[in-house]
């Protein structure tokens, strides 16, 4: 049982215990508890081994005697005792509840105990038929909004997060590869193409062992991985499983001559292959997931790799992120695909939180985390005070706050000007690294130079775009840090005009550098406020304001469709992950793919520049007039 599932389970005990009533403390434990997991990139389940040191567990912060055991259990059955008892008394179908907007804990313990009610269909009966409305707090606004997010959930519940995805294919992979002769696992479909959400997950598999004369003990293997919940199919190179989420997977073995051919046709799009394929024909050939043949003779012009196929059609390879049949084929066509941005092309990250809101590092820990992972600088930028359920800080927390951020800063670059610290250690570590172990990139590479400049922390803050479209603090506290990241976190049911008006009056603030998740959308969660787009965007060009992608997953803001828009008309663009662990700095990973599914290079985007070259990119001019007539309206 991988990690992301014993989270998952913890979680859900968690809530079903506050249901119950359960005693505060102990939810809380079980909360920290999955949170601890999630943060570990070692897999709990060989922790939890019999052969395991039985210390192991305990040496995690928040794992206790109790959960330990819990842990084991769950490893072994899959569940532990108190979970059972607690779905045996209130149904497994109530999780589903808590899935839905506005239904928390307390809220499905109320309709619970109310009107018994234990799964959607029950609810959205009662919904409908007012039954709701005489219970506290649920007047007929609560009651619209909820049948729109149960219309919503139905409509993705078979939709999977990319992040969501990718854990359970690296899980399904570590698997697949104990068998021998298992030299390659490849996820495709939408995957591999970095959409935002997967239907399904597809993982193509290749080796010695995957032979069509010994293919079928590779197959039996994988038909009896332990991850499976139920077996689908099972075929003379193919197994069909779906998860205990009920995400499908479908494994594909296939020999290493037609690896290349499934791995272009199972990639998709669909639309892509179509074009693809009718592409082929003109040329006399056609293209299969077996192999790219002369329609005259049916001789395999091409079909181990897919830079042959793409070669063959007289194309020049195009990367994953770009099959969506948007223009890609009459580029490469034309020796035009951009060479995408990498993601070691980014030096900084300018939105993250620590203790001092809601984030559960300190400063010096995410700024060794980020050195650690390559960043040249990074801004550390909390909530204000409108967020008070992040303790979001005031004016006078804010500028203490900058005050400390600058105080870390000095610290690393005199330890560096030194010849020690983190930055020094990491530099010393690649030089005695091989090539061979470095992180695989497509930029060239001769030499890893040593750092020209001392890692740098930049004093920031995200403040709240209040429902007027002022800023949560004063002009003077925002003048005095380096970078502000403006955000909408309420009043999401303001109108088009209205939203769009609020944001607006943000952006024309001469102390906002960057528009933070400018869409407010949370994938598969909760749809994009109602904004005129467009407007905005040309407004944070004239102003020369960054908008944001936020790689968080969870948001994916802006999309890769609006990002090729923000660039179409001349926006500033920042990557950042809004990280609140060490831990998520690593969804810059995520935020990289995106940003090429909307066809953007390096150049497009202002953190791939030095510090002091950024700096000087984000610096306005402020339009004081401007400014201070938005302020009159």
């Amino acid at each position: 049982m991988d990690n992301i599932t014993l989270a998952r389970l913890l979680d859900e005990t968690a809530s079903l215990l506050e249901i119950d009533a359960g005693d505060p403390f102990r939810i809380r434990s079980y909360r920290r508890a999955a949170e601890a997991i999630q943060q570990q990139t070692t897999q709990l389940e060989t922790l939890a081994a019999q052969d395991a040191d039985p210390k192991a567990l305990l040496a995690i912060p928040g794992i206790g005697k109790g959960m330990a055991t819990n842990i084991r259990d769950m490893v072994a059955t899959g569940t532990f005792p108190l979970r059972e008892e607690l779905l045996e008394r209130y149904k497994p179908s109530i999780l589903e509840l808590l899935r839905l907007p506005g239904m928390g804990p307390k809220t499905v313990a109320l309709v619970h105990s109310a009107l018994g009610i234990s799964q959607v269909d029950a609810l959205e009966d009662a919904a409908r038929r007012g039954d709701l409305l005489h219970l506290p707090r649920m007047g007929q606004k609560f009651t619209d909004k909820l049948l729109k997010g149960i219309e919503d959930y139905r409509k993705n519940s078979s939709r999977f997060r990319t992040d969501v995805a990718q854990g359970y294919a690296e899980r399904i992979r570590e698997f697949i590869a104990r068998f021998p002769g298992i030299e390659t696992i490849t996820p495709a479909g939408s995957l591999r193409r970095g959409r935002e959400t997967v239907g399904d997950l597809d993982l193509l598999v290749t080796g010695p062992a995957c032979e069509p004369d010994v293919v079928a003990a590779a197959v039996q293997h994988v038909a009896s991985l332990p991850i499976i919940h139920k077996l689908l199919a099972r075929g003379q190179n193919k197994v069909s499983f779906t998860l205990d989420n009920n995400l499908q997977v479908d494994v594909r073995l296939l020999p290493r001559s037609s690896y290349g051919a499934a791995l272009q046709y199972f990639t998709g799009s669909k639309m892509h292959n179509v074009a693809l394929r009718q592409r082929a024909i003109k040329h006399g050939l056609t293209l299969s997931e077996y192999a790219l043949l002369r329609l005259e003779d049916n001789v395999v012009v091409a079909s181990r790799t897919e830079q042959e196929i793409y070669q063959a059609l007289g194309l020049d390879f195009i990367p994953p992120e770009l099959r969506e049949n948007s223009g890609e084929i009459e580029a490469a066509e034309a020796h035009a695909l951009p060479r995408l941005i990498e993601r070691s092309a980014v030096r900084g990250d300018l939105h993250m939180h620590t203790t001092e809101s809601d984030g559960h590092n300190s400063i010096r820990e995410m700024a060794e985390a980020a050195i650690e992972r390559g960043l040249e600088y990074i801004a550390i930028t909390d909530h204000s005070r409108n967020l008070a359920m992040t303790n979001g800080m005031d004016d006078a927390r804010t500028l203490a706050h900058a005050h400390r951020i600058r105080a870390v800063s000095t610290d690393l670059a005199e330890e560096f000007a030194a010849g020690r610290g983190p930055q020094w250690e990491r530099y010393q570590r690649l030089l005695r690294t091989p090539p061979s172990a470095q992180p695989p990139s497509t930029d060239p590479a001769p030499e890893i130079p040593r750092p020209t400049a001392p890692f740098r922390i930049l004093a920031g803050v995200e403040v709240d775009i209040l429902p007027d479209g002022t800023l949560d603090l004063s002009d003077e506290t925002l003048a005095g840090l380096d970078i502000v990241v403006a955000s909408v976190h309420s009043g999401f049911n303001q109108t088009e005009e209205e939203m769009t008006a609020r944001i607006l009056r943000a952006v024309h603030s001469p102390y906002v550098h960057i528009l933070g998740h400018p869409t407010g959308r949370k994938v598969l969660e909760r749809e994009p406020y109602k904004l005129q787009l467009t407007p905005v965007l040309q407004a944070c060009a004239r102003a020369g304001v960054a908008v944001e992608h936020n790689a968080q997953p969870a948001r994916a803001d802006l999309n890769d469709l609006n990002l090729r828009l923000a660039r179409q008309l001349g926006c500033r663009i920042v990557v950042n992950t809004d990280a609140h662990t060490t831990a998520q700095l690593d969804h810059l990973a995520y935020g990289i793919v995106q940003l090429r599914r909307a066809w953007l290079q390096a150049a497009d985007v202002l953190n791939t520049l030095p510090v002091h070259q950024f700096l000087a990119a984000l610096r306005r001019t402020p339009s004081a007039p401007l400014y201070a007539a938005k302020n009159q309206e």
